[in-house]
């Protein structure tokens, strides 16, 4: 059994998903690279893929997922990061996501149809061309 981490660490770990948030690569990364989990998750299933995703930080989605960061993980609202990254409409985001291997057709509300449903013909045009 393992012990219930303490209010500090805790903090800690938020801090961390607040750098996903503002996109600082280096002091995240540095902390990934010190052993946190690549695959941290919030409270609502937020990674910090996903936050770096939907603030719109290519650098830190791209430094996450050279830590093994999971591009498939969906967030207790069935989003993921490419979902997020395509309704950003950040074509640099998208393409590092599908050459890591996300899905297209995943989560809640997958990536093609965000594209679909808020008319976003480039990020679909995308989306098709890694689906095959």
């Amino acid at each position: 059994m393992t012990e219930p981490l303490t209010p500090d660490e805790l903090d800690y770990l938020r801090s961390l998903l607040d750098l996903a948030r503002e996109g600082t690569t280096e002091q995240l990364a540095a902390a990934i690279d010190a052993g946190v989990p690549a695959n941290l998750t919030s409270a609502s299933g937020d990674t910090l893929l996903i936050l770096a995703a939907y603030h719109d930080h290519p650098e830190t989605v791209r430094a996450l997922l050279e830590r093994g960061a999971d591009p498939e993980r969906v967030n207790d609202r069935g989003q993921t990061a490419l979902g997020a990254a395509v309704f950003r409409q950040s074509t640099e985001i998208v393409q590092a996501l599908l050459a890591a291997g996300a899905d297209p057709e995943a989560g809640g509300r997958s990536a093609i149809e965000i594209a679909e449903f808020f008319q976003l013909p480039e990020m679909l045009a995308l989306l098709r061309s890694a689906s095959g």
